[in-house]
């Protein structure tokens, strides 16, 4: 066992690795008060360890952090990929403004600190990282300065010191980080006065006016109607978001075919939202009281379901094209994919992997899933070509030079944020390109989890020789920093978003556990306040905050240099 601690080779470094994941993760487990650092405690333990003297090869070091961040950042992108340019419809727009303006004060802060301390700019990139809990936005800060420092003829001994100062500056900011965002929520639900259940029946109202589903029944009444279909009248684009989910003519309840021709006196149970209620009235005619049980056709049980795209032809069809509503009378109502769920909109691009929520009878269904697969056994494999792909694709990118005219040296996405955004566009355009992309998301949170856990216990265990001297050598004042980055930005935002926009309190923990990038946050607020729609907001504003966050760290390095 001393050998395998004191000899710099291959199974004495996954020894040593192994040792910092595995205490880092027992001690994850650990809660205070539901709060827990996750998987930070990893870098705490490689740390120490690097502190008490253990040693890897520095070349081997560098390559287990590299592809560890590699796996963690690319897993990231395939998961909200597809939900990326989705999250900027509807009020998600004003959300991610808030979230871009909520990276932009981490970064004006973090400068003005450097102009006023005179601190390393390329350690306050690391604060800020450790501040906002964003660990890509560490490995681009670090992979950004050792391309950069390369290229301008540095040896390796600065390179590594300097990447390292920077993790140590995120070590240190990031416990406050973590409690300075629950403080700011906690101060901000003091300041806003929150009453929880007035909050809830708020956010209920919100999502009445957003766009909830509606269902009413109206008599055809209106003369211009007489004789068009119900194509004729909802169309192909459907802008009033009208579904005719059934029809009752002499008594008899059925299915409507959308080529089928209305008749005077034609009962239509209608499915809608609550902003063209009205106009379905008007359209159609006299509005009559909803009793579901005289809806239900005869010998017919409708139900909910959930089925899986399995065949990989489906893979670049839009739901308009399958046309499921005219040829199998089954609504698609949500659409799951890698977790998030996506609105069941007709141009909205389908691909394997895909979970669909529908309504329709069991024979109905029955059929829908043949067409679709529905064998989610089939989807346990894993898809490695893409994963493989987008990697060497990411990594091309992210060595490709972008050049500014004010900086010295040109810009590169580098190995985190090349293979981020391949991922995010292989998930997001793959299925239009008939590229399968699906990975379960066990195995996604797998791959996430093996990347951040190497790259944390090799920054750690890179960062333990000078952590202790570099902390009491000026940088106990590192946390002080970390906390201003972290109270700031996110105060601002908070005050903007409800006295601004008007957002309910569940929105804006949601935009702050999102804007940050904080699972942490995120798992607090939802288990103090028992609101789904945190996470849903989260999702809003996590993909572009988390593309900001890399980019942000990298164009704080490239200043100083």
């Amino acid at each position: 066992m001393l050998n395998l601690l004191t000899q710099r080779d291959t199974a004495g470094a996954i020894f040593i690795l192994a040792i910092a994941i595995a205490s880092g993760l027992y001690l994850a487990k650990f809660k205070v008060k539901g709060i827990s650092l996750g998987t930070t405690w990893i870098l705490f333990m490689g740390i120490l360890l690097g502190h008490l003297g253990l040693r890897i090869n520095p070349m081997v070091l560098s390559f287990i952090k590299d592809f560890g961040l590699i796996l963690f950042v690319f897993a990231i992108g395939l998961q909200v990929g597809p939900g990326f340019f989705h999250s900027f419809r509807k009020d998600g727009l004003p959300m991610n403004l808030l979230s871009m303006g909520l990276v932009l004060l981490a970064v004006i802060t973090a400068y003005v600190i450097h102009l006023v301390s005179g601190e390393n700019l390329g350690i306050m990139t690391g604060i800020m990282s450790g501040a906002v809990t964003n660990t890509p936005g560490l490995g681009a800060a670090q992979q950004t300065l050792s391309d950069a420092v390369s290229v301008s003829g540095e040896n390796a001994a600065q390179i590594a010191d300097a990447t390292y100062g920077i993790a140590s500056g995120y070590a240190v900011a990031y416990p406050l980080g973590v409690l300075g965002a629950i403080a700011v929520l906690l101060f901000c639900k003091a300041l806003f006065k929150v009453n929880i259940d007035k909050e809830k029946e708020k956010a209920s109202q919100d999502d009445d006016e957003e766009g909830s589903a509606y269902r009413l029944v109206c008599k055809v009444e209106n003369p211009a109607l007489f004789g068009k279909t119900v194509h004729d009248i909802v169309g192909e684009e459907n802008p009033d978001h009208l579904v005719i989910a059934r029809m009752k003519r002499a008594g008899k309840v059925f299915f409507p075919d959308l080529d089928l021709p209305l008749q005077e006196g034609d009962k239509l149970l209608i499915v809608t939202d609550v902003q063209h209620k009205e106009k379905a009235r008007i359209i159609f005619g006299e509005e009559l009281p909803v009793n579901m049980e005289e809806w239900r056709p005869k010998g017919t049980k409708l139900v909910a379901s959930r089925l899986s795209i399995t065949k990989s032809s489906i893979t670049g069809k839009s739901l308009r094209k399958l046309d499921v509503r005219r040829k199998y009378g089954v609504t698609v109502t949500r659409i799951l994919r890698s977790g998030v769920e996506l609105q069941a909109d007709a141009d909205l691009i389908l691909q394997v992997g895909d979970s669909m929520k529908v309504v329709g009878s069991e024979e109905s269904i029955e059929r829908l899933a043949h067409l679709v697969g529905n064998e989610p056994e089939t989807l346990h494999k894993p898809n490695l070509l893409p994963i493989f792909f987008g990697i060497a694709l990411g990594v091309l990118v992210g060595t490709l030079p972008i050049r500014f005219p004010s900086m010295p040296q040109p810009l590169k996405l580098g190995l985190a944020g090349g293979p981020l955004i391949v991922a995010i566009l292989l998930g997001h355009f793959g299925p239009k390109l008939r590229i399968t992309t699906y990975t379960a998301l066990s195995a996604n949170l797998m791959i996430r989890e093996i990347g951040i856990s190497l790259f944390m216990a090799a920054v750690g265990l890179g960062a333990g020789k000078t952590f202790v001297s570099s902390l009491v050598s000026g940088g106990y004042m590192w946390v002080l920093y970390g906390a201003i980055i972290t109270l700031i930005p996110m105060t601002v935002i908070a005050l903007l978003a409800r006295y601004a926009f008007k957002m309910d309190f569940f929105k804006i923990c949601g935009l702050l556990a999102g804007g940050t990038t904080d699972p942490a946050l995120l798992s607090f607020t939802e288990q103090m306040y028992g609101s789904g729609r945190i996470a849903v907001n989260y999702a809003t504003v996590y993909p572009l905050t988390m593309f900001l966050r890399v980019v942000a760290a990298q164009v704080m390095i490239m200043i100083m240099l």
